[in-house]
């Protein structure tokens, strides 16, 4: 069935007017003002079409998430592929972009398709499991790299996790990413600096492995970039022309260590790097919305395990900081949570433009709520979000025209 949204207020990063949007097949196949009357809407697009009445709503391109762990395999007891899923649609999401420190790692095309089979069956994301960089994240194996030549599915190799320490191994991982078109995710965290001061940690792995992007020309994108150090190096690599791209957390950029001593990797910052991180955003300097959604049982967490969950609160957490706080335009935030991402992995979405995937997400920017550990959908319940109040949500995401989400509406 095709799918026709009508009376809402369609912004993405090029557009911000009234209007409907028609999904046929789908593809987003026209959008414009008042396509018609219900009558009209049927005789011409026939009696196959489902309606809705978006009136007050605004209507974003789906999210494109380029950072997130489900635990599947081998921590399902924290989150599996379909809890996953259903936490990324109640947040806008359609698609997910997986990190591979899994168990078994996913470091074989076996791991990989298993998981890809997974979220096809659940069939509410498109899943992009990215293999390991090293072999087991051993820090110094690259041989399994071979098995992934030629597959269209792998946009990006990535130890998230760890760092990998070994400057020779990610240079020969840069020379191999580049052969194949794969885009480096760097979780930049020096391991021989962690114990000594994390902030160190960051800066001296980011400024690393710019210079070897410089180098290599290989694609790095930075994960979770979260010192204003670190963004100067990646501000400073922009500007002389590497292939940089980058990422925020909503965590990193809501939360300072005045507020909040939450547990997560890299720690939360001082209030000075969250200006800066903001300021770059406003400047064009970050590419997009990672929100690493990383779930952990009550007990890891207990334990000290680092990590928050975050894909259905992004969304609300990046309004209610950016957008009512700061002053950035609803068009901005579509490109750092949909049109940006997209393009980095090559996807044919973020837009509400004729031809593009019909993935869309209906929000009601009126709406105030305080976070209920309670009404989460994700399995576990890891927030320091708790308790807080939060502006505009979520309440119908579409897939390829489909309804995958329904809240209140």
């Amino acid at each position: 069935m095709d799918l026709l949204i009508k009376n809402v207020q369609i912004i993405d990063s090029s557009h911000n007017f009234y209007g409907d949007v028609y999904i046929e097949n789908g593809k987003i196949k026209d959008i414009g003002r008042a396509l018609g009357t219900i009558d009209k809407i049927r005789n011409n697009f026939g009696k196959g079409v489902e309606i809705i009445d978006g009136k007050g709503m605004v209507l974003m391109p789906a999210f494109v998430d380029t950072h997130a762990h489900f635990r599947d395999p081998g921590f399902t007891y924290k989150e599996d592929i379909e809890t996953g899923s259903k936490a990324a649609v109640r947040g806008g999401y359609t698609t997910v972009t997986l990190m591979g420190n899994t168990y078994p790692t996913a470091s074989s095309k076996e791991i990989i398709d298993s998981i890809r089979k997974k979220g096809e069956e659940v069939g509410l994301v498109d899943v992009y499991q990215c293999p390991t960089i090293t072999e087991n994240l051993d820090g110094k194996t690259l041989s399994h790299l071979k098995e992934f030549e030629g597959l269209d599915y792998i946009k990006a190799i990535t130890d998230d996790g760890k760092g990998v320490d070994n400057s020779k191994v990610i240079y020969e991982a840069m020379e191999i990413a580049k052969k194949n078109n794969w885009i480096i995710m760097s979780h930049a965290e020096d391991k021989n600096f962690s114990k000594v001061d994390m902030r160190l940690a960051e800066n001296v792995m980011t400024w690393r492995d710019i210079e070897l992007a410089k180098h290599t020309g290989a694609r790095l994108h930075m994960a979770h970039v979260s010192t204003r150090e670190a963004m100067k190096y990646i501000i400073e690599g922009k500007n002389d022309g590497a292939n940089i791209t980058c990422e925020v957390t909503p965590h990193h950029i809501f939360l300072d260590d005045t507020i909040s001593n939450y547990r997560v990797n890299p720690p939360i910052r001082k209030k000075e790097d969250v200006d800066f991180l903001i300021k770059a955003i406003n400047l064009g300097y970050v590419d997009c919305i990672g929100t690493d959604h990383a779930p952990h049982s009550d007990e890891d967490k207990k334990n000290g395990a680092p990590g928050m969950i975050g894909i259905e609160l992004a969304f609300s957490i990046c309004y209610t900081k950016l957008v009512k706080e700061r002053g950035i335009s609803l068009s901005k935030l579509s490109s750092l949570m949909s049109g940006k991402p997209a393009e980095i992995l090559g996807l044919n979405k973020g837009q509400i433009q004729p031809g593009y995937d019909g993935d869309v997400v209906l929000l009601d920017l009126n709406k105030h709520f305080i976070v209920d550990r309670r009404n989460l959908k994700s399995k576990s319940k890891n927030t320091p979000f708790e308790g807080k109040e939060l502006s505009g949500d979520v309440v119908l995401t579409v897939k390829q025209g489909k309804v995958v989400y329904k809240g209140e509406f």
